[in-house]
């Protein structure tokens, strides 16, 4: 009896590790913006590579895990002078920092498919804890996670040295997100 009890904590483990790991980012689907100001004028750029690793519940969002992260070296804004100052040690020091990671600590549902999510963000080796809120919506097989993370640049020391200056480049950077993912059971 114990070995039958002891096969079916396994399995149960097994399938729950099964479960989880079907769920995956589908990146063709998927985006990560940012927005900034410079002199007043919007600039807006984007990441080309990130990954999620997500074990979400819909049942118990509680107890549901999320570990994002970008390469910090995929930043463009469209511009080669600018797109080479990003990996710069004043901006986003790629050569020593080169993911920004989040790792979440709490999910709340709220109704509606709308989530709080709580964890901790950390870029240029800056560890902060954030709070977001998401909105999951489902179309056949994809959920897609959506929401808005207002930060500001210089906690994270993102345009360090001369570029402090918030009268050049403003302080707050709104980051928009778009995660396709596959394999979620329904919400």
């Amino acid at each position: 009896m114990k070995a039958l009890f002891t096969t079916a904590l396994i399995a149960t483990a097994f399938l729950g590790s099964v479960a989880h790991a079907q769920q995956a980012l589908v990146p063709a689907q998927s985006a990560v913006n940012f927005e900034a100001k410079q002199m007043g004028v919007p600039l807006k750029g984007h990441f080309k590579k990130f990954d999620a690793k997500v074990a979400f519940d819909a049942t118990k969002p509680e107890t549901s895990k999320i570990h994002f992260s970008v390469d910090m070296g995929s930043a463009t804004m469209g511009a080669k002078e600018t797109d080479a100052e990003l990996p710069k040690a004043d901006w986003f020091n790629v050569a020593k920092f080169p993911q920004a990671t989040f790792d979440s600590s709490a999910v709340k549902a709220l109704g509606g498919g709308k989530y709080q999510v709580e964890g901790t963000l950390t870029i240029k080796g800056s560890a902060q804890k954030v709070s977001l809120p998401v909105t999951l919506t489902q179309s056949g097989a994809t959920t897609t996670a959506t929401g808005t993370l207002p930060l500001k640049r210089l906690t994270f020391k993102i345009g360090d040295g001369d570029w402090k200056d918030t009268s050049m480049v403003a302080d707050e950077v709104n980051v928009q997100f778009k995660l396709a993912l596959s394999g979620v059971g329904k919400i």
